[in-house]
């Protein structure tokens, strides 16, 4: 994995709350962003009993985010999304240069 950095946090920890975890289940939520790396592409991680399998890793801007993009991190729209991030990190502020690592996944289809 030579065109990735190291991982920063283990793939366990990619999606924690349950409400994502059913999104993500019921094949709505397929990205998840974070600061660091907690997956590469082809790696595969189980959420309640269901096998995904990490599609691409990119490096974004949080200024590029769109609807779409909130949509796939499983929220109604952007503004939702960023309220909801903001929320959960008190002081924290929504800076449109910010670089993310966007981790997409799709439940894993038997082999």
């Amino acid at each position: 994995m030579s065109q990735y950095p190291e991982k920063t946090c283990s793939i366990d920890r990619l999606i924690r709350h349950p409400k994502l975890i059913e999104a993500a289940k019921s094949g709505v939520k397929t990205q998840q962003r974070r600061d660091g790396v907690y997956a590469w592409p082809g790696e595969v991680f189980e959420l309640d009993g269901t096998a995904f399998v990490v599609t691409d890793l990119q490096r974004e801007r949080l200024g590029d985010m769109t609807d779409e993009h909130a949509k796939a991190e499983g929220y109604p729209n952007l503004e939702s999304y960023r309220a909801l991030i903001l929320s959960m990190h008190p002081g924290m502020t929504w800076e449109p240069e910010h670089l993310v690592w966007v981790h997409s996944f799709k439940i894993k289809q038997d082999d």
